[in-house]
């Protein structure tokens, strides 16, 4: 079930891409690969994990990366 926030925008913070500010962001996977002794099927696997790039320079600020991503350096 989808919740409707009513939110007044003034009341925001615009998010910029560190880089080079641009405003503009788009989707995009970072993609990890587990192997086959990890995931018990003898086969890899690959996870993909969403986060946003800058449409300008394809930047992601680090605010976008799940912690575990992160962590990994």
């Amino acid at each position: 079930m989808q919740q409707n926030i009513n939110l007044d925008m003034s009341q925001t913070t615009a998010v910029t891409c560190d880089d080079c500010s641009g405003v503009y962001f788009e989707q995009a996977l970072v993609m990890r690969k587990a192997s086959g002794l990890l995931t018990g099927t003898g086969q890899p696997s690959y996870i993909p994990i969403p986060v946003f790039t800058c449409k300008n320079c394809g930047h992601v600020n680090e605010e976008f990366l799940p912690k575990e991503v992160k962590d990994l350096g």
